[in-house]
């Protein structure tokens, strides 16, 4: 496949701090440089929303591939939030989030962008998706990163499709470690579906 034309956008403003992250957690976000850019008031608020907002930069990819690029990514999960689409506990400082239905709705009112809840969705049939909306927002596990893994379980992150095939699923992935692992990402069906949890969220811009 080619590349998808499709700007990338790292969930950490330094798209580099994924294994500083993997290493040490959300702290080693405090020495991100760039974290003004999300948006965030403080280096600490960036740090804790960071590692929730895989699915904000989804939605950011979308709208920049549409030629909107002046979305910080916390300003998006703010926005988000307050449709209901990430829980925010501040007793414990635990976000809990992404919300699929939450998160449809705020798309269509702030973007009008049409988004679709999907449940039980065969990997196979990811190509005809992407035939009737131009971008799956799919959740995986984070493991896809390193696909020669076998992941623990499915789900818990999200990554962007652009393309697929009968063969092949193209994706950004918010907290690739690396080039290769980060943008036009290329995988065979069958490698996908071991990390796919057969859900996600249909987009088209």
């Amino acid at each position: 496949m080619q590349q998808s034309g499709v700007p990338y956008f790292s969930q950490w403003e330094t798209p580099g701090m994924t294994l500083p992250v993997l290493a040490e957690g959300s702290q080693a976000l405090l020495n991100d440089p760039l974290w003004r850019h999300s948006g965030a008031a403080t280096i600490e608020e960036y740090a804790r929303w960071a590692v929730n907002v895989c699915g904000m930069a989804c939605l950011k990819m979308i709208l920049a591939a549409r030629g909107e690029i002046l979305h910080p990514t916390l300003e998006l999960a703010r926005a988000c939030t307050a449709y209901g689409g990430y829980v925010v506990n501040e007793i414990d400082a635990s976000i809990n989030g992404l919300i699929y239905a939450p998160f449809v709705r705020f798309a269509a009112d702030r973007f009008a962008l049409s988004a679709e809840t999907m449940t039980g969705v065969e990997t196979s049939a990811i190509p005809e998706l992407l035939s009737k909306r131009r971008f799956f927002i799919a959740s995986v596990n984070l493991g896809i990163r390193w696909p020669e893994r076998e992941p623990p379980s499915k789900g818990g992150h999200l990554v962007l499709v652009t393309a697929a095939s009968d063969e092949t699923v193209r994706f950004h992935n918010p907290s690739g470690h690396d080039e290769a692992s980060q943008a036009d990402v290329t995988l065979p069906l069958a490698v996908f579906d071991r990390f796919f949890a057969n859900r996600g969220i249909s987009v088209d811009a």
